[in-house]
C-alpha cells in the first residue's frame, strides 16, 4: 500500500555489463513499493478495487487467499474490508523469503481482529481449502505458461460456490499496432514517473524471460474452460488489467 515505506528504486539506474533475470530478492524488497507504484499504472486503484470486491464476495467462515502476496498490499486491502465478518481468515503466500519476512512486518503494523498468516510457499504447491476470495495480483504472469491452467483449476476446485478469483495481469494485444501503442504508453508513464531510458530498457531485458504475458482473450478462454461462469474486466489502464472470475453458485 502507499503507506509502506520504501527506498527509491534505482536498481537499473547504472549501466550493467550483463542484465540478469529479474528476481524478487532483498534489493527488490527494499524498493518494491516505489517500483510498483512507478511501474504499474493504476496500481492503487486496483488495490482499492480488490478491497471493495472482497467486501462484496467474502463469505463468513471461509478462507481468503492472496497468492503472490509480495509485501502484503492486497492482503491488507482485503483484511480492511472484512472487519466484522465472522469466521474469516486471510492467508498470504509468496515464494520469496525476503518478501515474506517483510510482509509479516508490514501486516503486524496494522491492527485488526481478522487473523492472517503468511506462508513462504510456491503457489503451485500451496494447499487451498474453503476459499471464498482468491487474489492473484500480478502473480500469474510469473508462472510458466504451461502450468497456469493447473494453478487456476486448483483455485477453482477449492473455491466455494459463489466464490471469486481476483486476477490482475499485464497483457498483450493480438493486434501488433495496438500492442506497440500500449507498450509506448506504458513507457511514457514510466518516464513521467522519473525512470530513464536506461532503466526502462534494462528492466525490460531483466524481466522478459521471467514474465511471459497472455492476451486478455487467452485469460478469458482459460478461465471459462475451467468452469468460471462470469469473467469481467473491471479495471484497465494501458496494457494492465484486473479481472473478476466468479464460480457458479
Amino acid at each position: 500500500m502507499s503507506e509502506f515505506k520504501s527506498k527509491p528504486d534505482a536498481i537499473f539506474s547504472e549501466p550493467l555489463q550483463q542484465v540478469s533475470d529479474f528476481v524478487f530478492d532483498q534489493r527488490v524488497v527494499e524498493v518494491f513499493p516505489d517500483m510498483i507504484n512507478r511501474s504499474v499504472p493504476g496500481y492503487q486503484s486496483i488495490l482499492q478495487g480488490i478491497g471493495q470486491l472482497t467486501k462484496r464476495y467474502a463469505q463468513a467462515n471461509s478462507n481468503l487467499y492472496d497468492l503472490g502476496a509480495s509485501l502484503g498490499a492486497a492482503t491488507l486491502a482485503m483484511r480492511q474490508n472484512v472487519q466484522g465478518l465472522s469466521g474469516v481468515q486471510l492467508i498470504a503466500v509468496d515464494n520469496s523469503p525476503a518478501m515474506v519476512e517483510r510482509c509479516r512486518l508490514h501486516l503486524q503494523g496494522y491492527r485488526s481482529d481478522v487473523p492472517v498468516s503468511v506462508r513462504c510457499e510456491d503457489i503451485q504447491q500451496s494447499a487451498l481449502e474453503n476459499a471464498s476470495v482468491v487474489t492473484m495480483n500480478f502473480t500469474l504472469q510469473f508462472v510458466p505458461p504451461e502450468q497456469r491452467h493447473a494453478v487456476l483449476a486448483n483455485i477453482y476446485d477449492n473455491l466455494r460456490p459463489g466464490g471469486v478469483l481476483l486476477l490482475s495481469e499485464k497483457f498483450t494485444s493480438a493486434d501488433p499496432a495496438m500492442n506497440a501503442m500500449l507498450i509506448d504508453l506504458h513507457h511514457e508513464f514510466k518516464r513521467a514517473n522519473g525512470y530513464s531510458e536506461l532503466e526502462i530498457s534494462q528492466k525490460r531485458a531483466a524481466i522478459e524471460n521471467v514474465m511471459r504475458i497472455d492476451s486478455l482473450e487467452t485469460h478469458r478462454q482459460r478461465l471459462e474452460a475451467i468452469g468460471f461462469a462470469a469473467v469481467q474486466v473491471w479495471f484497465q489502464c494501458y496494457n494492465f488489467a484486473a479481472m473478476l472470475a466468479v464460480k457458479p453458485s
